[in-house]
């Protein structure tokens, strides 16, 4: 399948997000930036060689030139340097084939950083038994992640010390979720 695409830039000098027009096959359709980089995700995640990898998010900015699109990846075990590497070259293959993005652009592709929030259930999971920040609407708690099912998370918390150190369980909503950071202790 043949793709052309160009972004339309007098959104631009508004400030607004720059959609892009994709001509396929004959057919002259209308893909924004949000469905560009789902595409870029299904075709990132079908490329990714373990089940155990995923792909945590897509940004793509096309405001600079050449534009950029970042790929962060992520495994329930980690995932290493040579698989991100591996997952660049193929993706970058496949994007240039189908020529789904128009110009040039600069392609990354990541893990998220330790400033990155939890964004998929998959990653909470993987950080059972850390310390994180949880930032909702009202209020910001933190403690360590010690369950996480489909509908929340769990922390538990230690509030005092000495002999009257006592643990309280907390349960949180993910629709109550508005930043969750894995917090760092370098002790």
């Amino acid at each position: 399948m043949t793709y052309f695409c160009a972004t339309y830039t007098s959104l631009i000098s508004r400030g607004d997000t720059s959609p892009l027009f994709c001509f396929r096959s004959g057919f002259v359709g209308f893909m924004d930036l949000k469905d560009l980089t789902t595409e870029i995700k299904t075709l990132a995640q079908s490329l990714l060689k373990d089940e155990s990898y995923f792909v945590v998010d897509v940004v793509a900015s096309f405001k600079g030139n050449p534009g950029k699109v970042l790929v962060i990846v992520d495994g329930d075990k980690g995932i290493g340097i040579d698989d991100c590497a591996d997952l660049s070259r193929d993706l970058s293959k496949v994007l240039d084939e189908t020529n789904l993005i128009a110009g040039a652009f600069n392609l990354e592709v990541s893990t998220p950083g330790l400033d990155q929030p939890l964004k998929l259930k998959r990653q909470y999971v993987k950080n059972i038994g850390r310390n994180v920040r949880v930032r909702q609407a009202d209020k910001t708690e933190e403690g360590k992640l010690t369950a996480v099912d489909e509908s929340g998370i769990q922390l538990t918390q230690t509030i005092g010390s000495g002999k009257k150190k006592e643990e309280k369980t907390i349960e949180i909503p993910f629709d109550k979720i508005d930043k969750t950071i894995v917090l760092v202790s370098f002790k």
